[in-house]
C-alpha cells in the first residue's frame, strides 16, 4: 500500500481523538498504534517549524499505569525513530517528572496518561522544551499534513507483526532528578518524626512518593495498593476514597495522608483526621509558603484566595494547565514577582524560580502534585499546628464539585446556553432555592453567584463526555447540599436529552 498522507485536523475528525488539555485524548480502541504514530509525527514536524528540535536529538518519554499506555509509547517511539531523533524512555514516572527532565535538558517530552478519567480512555500529553504546550501550540499541530506508511499497519491500525517496535531500556534518569528536585529545596531531615499515609491505589507516583518522603525524613505507611487501575479523580473525590481516608486515620495515627490521580500531576491531600482537603484550599497553602505575590488560578477556584489577602494579585482564568499557564507567563514582569498557578485540581505550577534560605525551587510551569503536600507539611510545621488548624485560618468558603457521566458535550453545552441570556430563566430553575442572581460570569461555562453568595458553576468538562458542577457557599454542608441538589437537576437534565 502507499503512504497515506493527511492532516491532524482531519485525523482528528476520522479517529474521534481530540484535543484534551495539552494533548490528545480519546477511547483506547480508537488510539491505534496508527493514530498514535501520526499524532506524534504531527507533534515533531511542528516542532521542527518552532525550531525546538535538533537533528537526531532525543525525545523523552514516558506512561502511567494503564494498561493500554505501554503498547501507546511503542507507537510513539516507532514515530521518534522514524523522524530521526532517539528516544528517551523513562518509563512510568509522573507527568511533572518526564515535563520537568525535558525542560532541564530542553528537550521535548511526551507523557502518555488518560489522567483522571477511566482506563478505557488514554491520551498523549504533549511538552515542547519549555513546557507544555498551549492552544496556539494545538493548532499548529493540527496543521501538520503527514504521511503515515500504511504498509506498517494492519486494517484495525495496528502495527503488523513484522513492524512491531521495541523501547529502549528504561532511564532513571528523569526519575532520580525529580526526587533530587525536592530533596535539595526542602530542608534536610524536614520531615522527621512525621508520619505520612500514602494511599497508592494505581498512581504512577506512588513509588517515587515514597522515595522523596522517606528522603526528606518522614515515616511512611503504604495503603490502598491496586494492580488494577482507580480512576481517582481529586476534584470531584469518589465516596469510597472519603471513606477509605476516614478508616485508615481511625487504624494508623498520621500526621497527613496524600496521594495523586494516574499521572500524578493532581494532589490528594488529607489532614491528621482522613479529611481530604480540596484542592483549591491546598493551593492557596501551597502559595503561601513559596511566597507567591502573583496566583493565577481558574474562575472555579475557590474565592477564598482573594478574601485571604496574602496575595498582591489573584488572576482568574478557564479552566485548564495552558489558560493558568499563559496568565503566569503574561505575570512573569520582574524577578520580585513569584508568580504561581494551580486549579481546583490541586495540580501546582510555578513561572518563577524560587528561593528559600538560599534553596531554589526552579520554575516547573506544568501541574505538578508533590510539591503541595510537601509545603503544607512545612507551613503546618513553621507555624507548629497541624494540617487541620491550617485550614481554619483561611476565610471559610467552602466548595463542592461532583459529575454527572456519559452526558454528551453537545448537550451539556446547550443546556448551559439556554441559561446564558437571562437572570430570570436561571431563577426559573435555580431561584426557589438559591435565591436571586446577583452576577454570572462566562470565562468558562456558567458561573452564577447569587445575592447570599452562594455558587453555581456549570461546565462541561475538556476531557470526558461529563457534565460538571461546582458550587460554592459559607459552609460546607451547604455547599455539599447545593451540590447534591444540583447534580439531581443535571441528572434530569441528562434523561430528558
Amino acid at each position: 500500500m502507499s503512504p497515506q498522507i493527511i492532516t491532524i485536523e482531519n485525523l482528528m475528525q476520522s479517529s474521534g481523538v481530540g484535543f484534551g488539555t495539552s494533548g490528545a485524548r480519546g477511547l483506547v480502541t480508537a488510539m491505534t498504534d496508527r493514530v498514535c504514530y501520526a499524532y506524534t509525527v504531527g507533534f515533531l514536524q511542528y516542532l521542527n517549524t518552532m525550531g525546538q528540535l535538533k537533528a537526531g536529538g532525543e525525545i523523552a518519554i514516558a506512561g502511567d499505569l494503564r494498561p493500554s499506555s505501554p503498547r501507546i509509547m511503542r507507537a510513539i517511539g516507532a514515530a521518534i525513530t522514524d523522524q530521526g531523533y532517539t528516544t528517551f524512555n523513562g518509563g512510568m514516572i509522573p507527568s511533572p517528572t518526564i515535563a520537568a527532565f525535558g525542560i532541564a535538558h530542553k528537550i521535548p517530552s511526551m507523557m502518555v496518561t488518560g489522567s483522571h478519567i477511566p482506563d478505557d480512555r488514554n491520551g498523549i500529553k504533549f511538552n515542547r522544551c519549555d513546557g507544555e504546550i498551549l492552544k496556539d501550540d494545538e493548532n499548529g499541530i493540527r496543521q501538520q499534513q503527514i504521511v503515515i506508511p500504511e504498509n506498517r499497519f494492519d486494517s484495525q491500525g495496528n502495527f503488523l507483526a513484522t513492524e512491531a517496535f521495541h523501547l529502549p531500556a528504561m532511564d532513571n534518569r528523569a526519575r532520580n532528578e525529580y526526587v533530587k528536585r525536592y530533596i535539595d529545596f526542602f530542608p534536610q531531615q524536614c520531615l522527621h518524626g512525621k508520619t505520612i499515609a500514602l494511599y497508592q491505589h494505581s498512581t504512577v507516583g506512588r513509588e517515587i512518593f515514597v522515595d522523596i518522603l522517606e528522603a526528606l525524613g518522614a515515616k511512611v505507611i503504604r495503603l490502598g495498593f491496586s494492580n488494577t487501575f482507580i480512576p481517582v479523580d481529586t476534584e470531584a473525590v469518589r465516596a469510597e476514597d472519603i471513606e477509605l481516608a476516614a478508616k485508615w486515620a481511625k487504624e494508623h495515627p498520621f500526621d497527613a495522608i496524600i496521594s495523586a490521580d494516574g499521572d500524578a500531576d493532581r494532589p490528594l491531600i488529607g489532614d491528621e483526621h482522613g479529611k481530604w482537603l480540596r484542592g483549591d484550599v491546598a493551593g492557596i497553602l501551597c502559595a503561601r509558603y513559596l511566597g507567591a505575590t502573583v496566583v493565577a488560578t481558574p474562575v472555579s477556584s475557590n474565592s477564598a484566595v482573594e478574601k485571604c489577602s496574602y496575595f498582591r494579585n489573584v488572576l482568574r482564568t478557564r479552566i485548564g494547565s495552558p489558560y493558568v499557564i499563559a496568565a503566569m507567563q503574561q505575570a512573569l514582569t520582574d524577578k520580585q514577582t513569584i508568580v504561581v498557578g494551580y486549579e481546583a485540581n490541586g495540580g501546582f505550577l510555578t513561572a518563577s524560580d524560587i528561593n528559600i534560605d538560599g534553596r531554589t525551587l526552579t520554575a516547573l510551569p506544568t501541574r505538578d502534585a508533590i510539591l503541595v503536600p510537601l509545603t503544607i507539611l512545612m507551613l503546618a510545621q513553621q507555624k507548629n499546628i497541624s494540617v487541620s488548624k491550617l485550614t481554619t485560618e483561611l476565610p471559610q468558603r467552602f466548595t463542592a464539585s461532583d459529575r454527572v457521566k456519559e452526558f454528551p458535550t453537545t448537550l451539556s453545552q446547550k443546556r448551559i446556553a439556554a441559561l446564558s441570556h437571562e437572570a430570570t430563566q436561571i431563577e426559573d430553575i435555580f431561584g426557589a432555592l438559591f435565591g436571586s442572581v446577583k452576577t454570572t460570569n462566562q470565562i468558562d461555562g456558567l458561573r452564577i453567584t447569587f445575592n447570599n453568595e452562594e455558587v453555581i458553576h456549570l461546565r462541561p468538562s475538556g476531557n470526558a463526555p461529563e457534565f460538571r458542577c461546582y458550587n460554592e457557599a459559607a459552609t460546607e454542608d451547604r455547599a455539599l447540599e447545593m451540590n447534591r441538589i444540583c447534580m439531581k437537576i443535571i441528572e434530569k437534565w441528562k434523561s430528558e436529552g
